[in-house]
């Protein structure tokens, strides 16, 4: 989640200014639980426990959904988010330019997979599961989750630098887990990235998440498959490569050929990796967060020479 110091965080930071509800996301980060099950964790009555849950869904932080229980119908509540990046103002000076741009989901324009995999836009399922033909299929192009177990899925992005331009650093922004049959949150796999042909590093993914929906996975996908994932941010630049901050490679910005007029970027997972646990995808209108593959390339202008004026 990334919010920022508008009105419109200020649910955020009125959730998180409690001991009661700091206390709600830490248990409710190592499983769901119901409102009397939670009232009994912290010493309250069910009644101001649910004012507090009130609170953290407004936020966006949890979200809750009535299923069965023991003695009827129970509000079961869950996580679905782990991590908030706040957005400070800066100053004019300070801010940075930059070009973005956000590749779909089914735009890749190679790939090479092997099952379990599979397919889908927000409407339909395409094709079949664990039938690789169908990432060929003229549907594709509206996906917006996609899963395979090894292989790749590699995709073209334009790159809008100028000459009087020079790239500082690429920010590339997306959600992942891994890919188990059915689920499993205890499912490591070890997935790379490769930009221009240049491996930037690998990422060891926890798990293939199904414990509760995706807050923008669509009602009718089934709930025994990839519900969210992980949003993860590489960051390339002078010093090297990084995960959510923290370095996975030496690879520099200049390394990997940033000025080039179109960029490869390809997510895989190599048959011989130590961790073989597959990728999933997720796009606009699939797990936690509504956005697909976000690339933002940081500038600053470059000062042409000074020409001199020669006295005639």
């Amino acid at each position: 989640m990334r919010i920022d110091l508008s009105l419109e965080s200020l649910p955020v930071y009125e959730a998180l200014s409690s001991k009661v509800r700091l206390a709600i996301i830490h248990f409710l980060s190592d499983k769901p639980m119901n409102v009397k099950e939670l009232a009994e964790a912290v010493g309250l009555s069910s009644a101001i426990m649910t004012m507090h849950i009130k609170k953290l869904e407004k936020a966006g932080i949890i979200k809750t959904e009535m299923v069965p229980g023991k003695a009827g119908v129970q509000k079961l509540c869950f996580l679905v988010i782990d991590q908030i990046e706040i957005n400070f103002p800066k100053l004019i000076s300070q801010k940075k330019d930059f070009h973005e741009t956000e590749v779909s989901i089914g735009h890749y324009t190679d790939f090479q997979i092997e099952p379990t995999c599979g397919i889908a836009t927000p409407e339909i399922i395409i094709g079949e599961f664990d039938e690789p033909r169908y990432f060929l299929a003229n549907e594709r192009v509206d996906a917006k989750i996609l899963w395979f177990s090894k292989g790749f899925i590699e995709y073209k992005i334009p790159n809008f630098l100028l000459y009087s331009q020079k790239a500082k650093e690429l920010e590339i922004t997306l959600e992942l887990s891994s890919e188990a049959p059915f689920t499993n949150e205890n499912w490591p796999s070890d997935i790379s990235f490769l930009l221009n042909g240049v491996t930037l590093g690998t990422w060891t993914s926890p798990g293939d998440f199904g414990d509760s929906p995706g807050k923008y996975t669509p009602d009718w996908w089934p709930r025994v498959i990839n519900q969210y994932g992980l949003l993860k941010c590489l960051r390339i630049n002078e010093k090297g490569t990084y995960m959510d901050g923290i370095q996975i490679s030496n690879i520099t910005i200049d390394d990997i050929d940033v000025k080039a007029k179109q960029w490869t970027f390809k997510i895989a997972v190599d048959e011989q990796a130590e961790h073989v646990g597959g990728a999933t995808v997720f796009g606009k209108g699939f797990g936690n967060y509504n956005q697909d593959i976000i690339f933002r390339l940081y500038y600053v202008k470059e000062e042409g020479p000074i020409v001199e004026e020669k006295e005639s």
